[in-house]
């Protein structure tokens, strides 16, 4: 059985005040919840004080983003081994915003989610289409692009740890969501192309999430979908009351 991961990004929001106030309500929300892992994705600048404030709860750490190299002349960059050195567990990799903005490329994603693993961070690594690919019929050869782009870096050993978060770029932050039946497509096309890769039983066990204004309403709906296996959550997340009403919907008792 894959264990539902629900995972907020808090994206470029709350100061360090802010940060502690927002986890401490968050524990004791969620202090009971079993069957779920919950990660909590911070700005750099509060993942220490997070971290301390989390210590010994059943909630994990995770940063947004980070450098390939461990170390170098790559200023304002951050690297595997501080997040590892910090108390991260997880971290996001290749989000929609660090591709589009920022215009990073999946042979960079990929290059991260290696570097990601030899520090074993647990990378959950973005892919989606925008709306143009989208009402062009796209959708599937980006994710592929996307996929296979981590396929040339990861090998079977690893491929099972990683998790995929499919984000589909429309429905980011706008308060549209793909529905869940063709969310959960999706996720089954992604795993479609891990048992390819990988063998069926890798491509069963891999973690696949959903992402796009995921809220307490509509949560319920994508979990009970068969290939999804829990969310990203951006906007609800930076609620403790929200977060922990979507972290108890995907909870196995």
């Amino acid at each position: 059985m894959r264990i539902p991961v629900i995972a907020g990004n808090w994206k470029m929001n709350k100061t360090v005040v802010e940060s502690i106030a927002l986890v401490k309500e968050l524990t004791d929300f969620v202090r009971r919840i079993q069957g779920v892992d919950i990660v909590v994705c911070p700005p750099f600048t509060s993942l220490w004080v997070v971290k301390d404030t989390i210590s010994g709860t059943n909630i994990h750490l995770g940063a947004q983003n980070m450098h390939w190299e461990t170390k170098g002349a790559f200023t304002g960059e951050i690297s595997p081994l501080m997040l590892k050195d910090v108390g991260c567990e997880y971290v996001i990799l290749g989000h929609s915003e660090r591709r589009g903005y920022f215009k990073e490329t999946s042979e960079e994603v990929a290059k991260k989610v290696k570097a990601a693993f030899s520090v074993n961070l647990i990378p959950i690594v973005c892919v989606g289409e925008n709306l143009d690919e989208r009402e062009s019929g796209k959708t599937k050869s980006i994710i592929e692009e996307e996929i296979k782009a981590l396929f040339l870096e990861i090998d079977s050993t690893l491929a099972r740890g990683m998790i995929i978060a499919y984000e589909p770029i429309w429905a980011i932050g706008t308060g549209k969501s793909a529905s869940p039946q063709d969310a959960n497509l999706i996720n089954k096309f992604i795993r479609e192309l891990f048992s390819s890769q990988y063998g069926s039983k890798i491509g069963e066990q891999v973690k696949i999430l959903y992402g796009g204004s995921v809220n307490s309403e509509n949560i319920k709906g994508f979990m009970d979908e068969p290939d999804i296996d829990g969310a990203l959550v951006g906007g609800a997340s930076l609620n403790a009351l929200s977060f922990s009403q979507i972290v108890r919907a995907a909870e196995i008792l």
